[in-house]
């Protein structure tokens, strides 16, 4: 009971937490331009003065920009797969335009915030990315698969003035030779937090087993004070089985400088919880808060798993001391319709695409992933290899390795940090000194997973990075397993990469004039093998660990074996979609063995002239035998060999084609194909029938031709044309077909051998009933009926689409007892006697009763063209305000009061003059925001 009571009270202070910490969307209401906008070159003595100052920002950078014209988008986003395809562009990035790109955000930071920490979030921006926060450049990034965070503090503007984030996004700049999308393609956020908070990603709590039954969870907290001053804090941690709603709470106490950080170390031991396994993901939580003198500053709260992990030399792989062997699948990021702006639940799709086929394990090729990903695979039970996009051991990339390691060393699905993928100094000296010294952080932050590095070569050389990993992994080179083992008895080992099989979904009949490749697992790249060939050289070896196999999806890009116009891999075993091909199926009987697997290729829709003609049937099952049927006749019963399945050779006839799987002389599955009519009707299935109205919820939808029978027509190739009505999007389509150029975005698609899908996402605060609705010429019409449920909470910060605000660049005259001319000039090289003022503080007039407030501003679409308004918050005093040199509006009482004046059209760059008097020893001038507007009609 006491600790129930204790749990009570745990809860209680991190619910009130919410009050002062908070993590707020930031994806919605970006203006987004696709191409560079120059900066002006820099000339003169003032703008070369000003250009070196922090604050002062050109171009698509500076807060003033007008962007009122850009597009007007919500994030995640990848404006490559908006791009038609051209045969001019590169290859491996799938024939798409990359270029340059600019996106911009405006928002308001209420001033009850001031004195919190502020920190802006991104994801992941493809590729490189300069960021400002009104006007300051605050980061560079050099890698679009990292993370970053930004302490924007020092740089925020609290009330009505507005934050302005400009970000260039340079999309040139290749990491991979596959297709990585263009643009900020991750979600972002940004956090409120006490001064005194943990970091972010900053709780490591990875259980460890420390004997039969027992467990302990080392918790490393790392704190950090914002602050002025230095702070003693009390961080306590709790481990809490929700079952018995017990469980172990410890903390100490940590001195944290103002301005720096400290970790806090707290052990917390477990007594028998139940484990975490692929086929049971138990998950718990480890809940932290800081305190001082009772008073709540922060907490955090992090999934964890209890699992044991080891690899061996002899007989590879253990998950909780239960010898397993890897059934994993290496994949891209990208998806039909959305490339690499995947929504959170798609994450969740393809990971239960990949568990349906039987695979136990994912490489992430050839990148850190979503963190979503990583959740989805700990709730779902898949083995992660999670690898880091450069191999270099410089300190930038060192950083960017330390961010990998630090956000990803919670998640229990993950047992392998891959320090590369395939580089040429593999062999080398040098490779083994940069592979030593990156394994060497990786060992700083994280003891208990083993280090790999994906080889192609080089194993066998004098030095290679093979010295420098803890398990060694092969990508190809299957003849070279054997061998590496004999000479090297004590080292792990796991394919890395493997197959590179080639297959299009619904295709039987090469025809390399039409980029077309059959799916019978029978067409590989020179350095490749077979699904079949590669599998079986893995499970009969037990020292391999297991298999990741290229690929589990196609992606856009890599177009092998073909180039123009295929514009997709053809390596997956399911398409860009997920729609299965019989690789699926093949593996589907090698690795799943709790239940009947059986399955036949090909379809049976041949033509007339086909009749009497052998065609190549395959089955594929885990059952003992398999019988084979056409139109009720036995055409020949065989045993399954579980690693080349079965084919026959039938002489094709219309009808049913059935296979009947036996165990013990019993059977135990069945499967028929058809020939079918001709296509007669749409179906649409969701894969779900609910969204939550949040703006970021996302289903797929299969579309479907079937016949008068309601059978899928396997050879239907169709344009479909969608409707859509409700509190929803669509924001992809797709087919799966590698040689398909058409539109990925838009309301048109065709389904490829049957098959389409599209992607709905709900809208931003979203609810009610979401009607799809599909249409093709001679086919009977189709609708899907999706709900939309209300979302109470979503915290997001909004997006705030001013005209346009004059807040940097004020300067203000020498004071004066005498009235000076408003419009005096001022030498260009002349920095010191006018001094940089804002334009919402008031001033102290206490040398005389006049000053001139002094500014520039370029017009902003609807000005140049119709003229505006200019209107002036908070004047006090007596004002005149002139704009180039044209007295265009006057205030005569000293009170605080708006001024609104005219602005005549005007197509350059204009400056504005603001004489105020006032009485002398007294606060005046520009106490509020100056704006630019339309004219009111």
């Amino acid at each position: 009971m006491k600790n129930r009571i204790l749990f009570s009270i745990f809860c209680l202070l991190t619910i009130s937490l919410s009050a002062q910490t908070n993590k707020l969307s930031l994806d919605n209401g970006w203006r987004f331009y696709m191409g560079d906008v120059p900066m002006p070159a820099i000339k003169g003595h003032e703008n070369t003065y000003s250009n070196a100052k922090a604050g002062k920002a050109w171009g698509a950078a500076d807060p003033g920009f007008d962007d009122t014209e850009w597009r007007l988008l919500n994030l995640p986003h990848d404006w490559a797969v908006e791009q038609g395809f051209d045969s001019t562009e590169n290859v491996s990035q799938g024939y798409r335009k990359r270029g340059i790109g600019w996106y911009r955000r405006n928002f308001k930071v209420d001033p009850k915030d001031r004195g919190k920490h502020l920190e802006l979030q991104f994801d992941g921006i493809a590729t490189y990315a300069q960021v400002w926060i009104n006007g300051t450049v605050v980061h560079r990034n050099w890698c679009g698969y990292t993370s970053f965070y930004i302490d924007i503090t020092p740089y925020v503007k609290y009330g009505d003035d507005l934050n302005n984030i400009s970000i260039r996004v340079d999309a040139n700049a290749m990491e991979g030779w596959w297709y990585e999308g263009a643009g900020i393609y991750r979600h972002t956020w940004l956090v409120k937090s006490n001064p005194v908070h943990i970091i972010t990603d900053g709780v490591y709590a990875n259980p460890v087993k420390m004997g039969a039954k027992k467990w302990v969870i080392p918790v490393e907290v790392t704190i950090e004070n914002s602050g002025k001053a230095n702070e003693t804090v009390e961080v306590e941690s709790r481990f809490t089985d929700p079952k018995t709603q017990t469980g172990v709470s410890a903390s100490t106490k940590v001195v944290v400088n103002a301005l720096g950080q400290a970790v806090a170390k707290i052990s917390l031991p477990v007594t028998n919880p139940d484990l975490w396994w692929v086929d049971h993901p138990n998950l718990y939580q480890v809940k932290t808060i800081v305190k001082k003198d009772g008073q709540l500053l922060d907490a955090s709260s992090v999934n964890c798993g209890f699992r044991t992990i080891k690899f061996t030399a002899d007989s590879g792989f253990y998950l909780n001391d239960v010898w397993m062997k890897l059934k994993g699948t290496c994949n891209h990021q990208d998806h039909a319709g959305v490339g690499v702006a995947i929504p959170n639940s798609l994450w969740e799709f393809r990971v239960k695409k990949l568990k349906e086929m039987g695979s136990n394990a994912f490489r992430c090729a050839h990148n850190p992933p979503s963190k979503e990903f990583l959740d989805a695979c700990d709730k779902y039970g898949l083995l992660v290899m999670d690898e880091n996009r450069n191999f270099n051991a410089s300190p930038e990339y060192q950083r960017q390795l330390e961010w990998m390691l630090r956000r990803d060393r919670n998640h229990p699905s993950i047992i392998l940090w891959s320090v590369f993928n395939e580089e040429p100094m593999q062999g080398s000296e040098i490779g083994y000194e940069m592979v030593r010294r990156m394994s060497a952080v990786v060992k700083s932050f994280d003891t208990t997973r083993p280090v790999t590095a994906a080889m192609n070569g080089g194993q066998f050389t004098p030095l290679n990075v093979s010295k420098a990993v803890d398990v060694v992994g092969f990508n190809y080179n299957i003849g070279t397993y054997d061998r590496f083992h004999k000479e090297n008895p004590t080292m792990p080992m796991t394919s890395s990469e493997d197959v590179s099989g080639l297959m299009q979904r619904g295709v039987f009949v090469t025809d390399k004039k039409k980029n077309l490749l059959a799916s019978y697992d029978l067409e590989k790249p020179s350095w490749g093998s077979t699904h079949r060939v590669g599998w079986k050289a893995v499970d009969e070896r037990k020292y391999m660990a297991g298999c990741f196999i290229w690929t589990g999806f196609d992606y856009h890009g890599e177009p092998t074996p073909y180039e123009w116009p295929t514009a997709g891999s053809n390596f997956g075993i399911m398409d860009l979609c997920g729609f299965p091909k019989t690789a699926f199926y093949l593996h589907q009987a090698q690795w799943i063995t709790d239940k009947p697997i059986l399955h036949i290729a090909p379809h049976w829709n041949w033509p007339a002239d086909s009749i009497g003609k052998k065609i190549k049937v395959m089955a594929f099952s885990n059952a003992e035998k398999v019988k084979l049927l056409l139109n009720g006749k036995e055409l020949g019963e065989q045993t399954v060999d579980k690693y080349e399945m079965n084919t026959w050779e039938v002489p094709y006839q219309p009808g049913t084609l059935e296979a009947i799987g036996f165990k013990n002389g019993k059977e135990v599955s069945r499967f028929k194909v058809e020939t079918t009519g001709e296509p007669a009707a749409i179906e649409l299935i969701a894969d779900r029938n609910n969204l939550e109205g949040d703006g970021l919820d996302a289903v797929p939808v299969t579309v479907q031709v079937v016949d008068a029978k309601g059978r899928v027509v396997p050879t239907a190739n169709l344009p479909i044309e969608f409707e859509l009505t409700g509190a929803a999007n669509i924001i992809g389509l797709g087919n799966g077909d590698p040689n398909s150029h058409e539109a990925e975005k838009g309301n048109r698609r065709s389904v490829y051998n049957g098959l389409a899908q599209v992607i709905l996402q709900s809208k931003f605060l979203g609810n009610g009933s979401v009607v799809l609705t599909a249409k093709s010429m001679g086919l009977k019409s189709t609708s899907v009926t999706i709900q939309v449920k209300i979302t109470e909470s979503i915290n997001d910060v909004p997006a705030v689409f001013p005209k346009f605000t004059i807040s940097n660049g004020w300067r203000l005259s020498p004071f004066s007892v005498v009235k000076p001319d408003p419009n005096q000039d001022i030498a260009d090289n002349d920095m010191n006697s006018w001094a940089p003022v804002r334009a919402n503080q008031l001033q102290d007039f206490k040398e005389g009763n006049f000053a001139v407030y002094r500014a520039r501003f370029k017009p902003y679409a609807a000005q140049r063209n119709n003229g505006g308004q200019i209107i002036l918050k908070n004047v006090t005093g007596k004002a005149e305000v002139w704009i180039d040199k044209k007295l265009v509006a006057t205030k005569s009482g000293f009170e605080k009061g708006d001024i609104i004046a005219v602005i005549e059209p005007s197509q350059k760059e204009q400056k504005i003059s603001v004489l105020i008097e006032t009485e002398k020893g007294t606060k005046a001038g520009l106490g509020g925001l100056v704006q630019v507007m339309e004219k009111e009609l």
